[in-house]
């Protein structure tokens, strides 16, 4: 059979390469250090796993949804209003999505023609470059680098190819980097896109990951963002939920539209107990999320500092549940030192280069495990003699 050609424009998973080589370890014996994959250990909260189990006793949840329920999409508004002091958003401006992921890749669909251009961050998500590549769309890259503190420099952007771009993609705070938004860089954003006529549009998974300063915010809290973005909101790493899949497009009612029209012919809604789950989430307390970024802090403190304490430099971490970290000792690939790292230390992490090309000559490291686990794990690469 021939298959689309489109399928050539995406290489082997690098998750599922990482993983059978983590599997033929194991089987060896070897103790491993799993850093590469960004799934929270932390249990989700009681009063949304009990929310989801209660509508999921009730046989009515079990049909299709076909739609958003009304209060769910108010959970939304009233969270944004709560949490991140935007009180404009309205019911119209909300959609669900099966996390970011789905969301962003549906609105590459919604919203890209056959050779139109975005601009994506590099590193970036790879999500973010399969989106347009399944839409046909041409990708050109803003770079994301150390001289600029890994944060979008839209001065650094030719205005031409900015005019060109239909939408442009901001993460903050980044996946992979690890870096976090400043309001004089989110004012800078908005009038770089209303200058060229651009849709932003904000990832903001990790707006209760951040360290060293105050909460993380909503892109949408600026003036002027509603006119010229959308925002992706997930509550998959804040109230680890990332298998249910829970995320929202919030913002210019248009985008929203074009995108809830695109997803009535693909699915039928968001499974009802899920929904009634979200409800919970939103509408609960926060302190939970709150010592939960404490404990992401301390986490990052004991990667970091051992590393440091290793000669290698210390990682770009200020936001997520990542760090970002410079190849140790002059090494310049980032695939072959993950295999180093794996076979010489049990250490799994994830290459730069599969985040994009200025992602090379760097490793991302998720903070998965509690602080005496990446303490082992910085032991097992210094007895491994990889050092800086």
């Amino acid at each position: 059979m021939q298959f689309a050609d489109k399928l050539d424009l995406f290489g082997e998973e690098v998750f599922a390469s990482l993983n059978h080589k983590r599997l033929k370890l194991e089987a060896e014996g070897r103790t491993i250090f799993n850093l590469s994959v960004g799934t929270p250990d932390f249990a989700p909260y009681h009063h949304v796993v009990d929310a989801l189990t209660s509508a999921a006793s009730d046989p009515e949840m079990w049909k299709y949804s076909l739609r958003d329920l009304p209060e769910m999409k108010q959970a939304v508004c009233d969270y944004y209003a709560r949490r991140f002091g935007v009180e404009a958003i309205t019911p119209d401006m909300v959609a669900s999505c099966n996390g970011t992921q789905e969301g962003v890749g549906h609105l590459g669909l919604a919203l890209l023609d056959p050779g139109d251009t975005i601009l994506v961050p590099d590193p970036c998500y790879p999500v973010f470059e399969a989106g347009a590549k399944i839409a046909g769309a041409q990708l050109a890259y803003y770079p994301l680098n150390a001289e600029h503190d890994f944060l979008p420099y839209v001065a650094g952007i030719d205005p031409a190819l900015a005019d060109r771009a239909k939408y442009m993609i901001v993460s903050l705070p980044a996946n992979p980097v690890g870096s976090v938004g400043t309001p004089e860089l989110y004012e800078e954003i908005i009038a770089f896109a209303r200058e060229h006529d651009l849709l932003i549009v904000h990832d903001n998974a990790y707006s209760d990951i951040t360290y060293d300063g105050p909460r993380g915010g909503s892109f949408l809290s600026y003036p002027g963002a509603l006119e010229v973005g959308v925002e992706f909101f997930s509550l998959s790493k804040s109230f680890n939920v990332t298998g249910a899949r829970i995320g929202f497009i919030v913002g210019r009612a248009d985008v929203v539209a074009a995108f809830s029209k695109l997803r009535s012919q693909i699915d039928f809604g968001m499974f009802l107990p899920i929904q009634k789950a979200a409800i919970a989430a939103l509408e609960g307390p926060l302190d939970e999320v709150e010592a939960q970024r404490l404990a992401y802090q301390e986490r990052r403190d004991a990667l970091c500092s051992g590393l440091e304490s290793l000669g290698w430099e210390r990682p770009n971490a200020h936001g997520s549940m990542f760090i970002w970290c410079k190849l140790p000792g002059g090494r310049t690939d980032s695939m072959a030192f993950c295999e180093e790292l794996m076979e010489r230390a049990g250490v799994i992490v994830t290459p730069g280069a599969s985040f994009g090309p200025h992602g090379e000559g760097y490793v991302r490291m998720a903070l998965v495990l509690p602080p005496d686990g990446l303490r082992a794990a910085v032991e097992a690469i210094r007895e491994a003699g990889i050092t800086g």
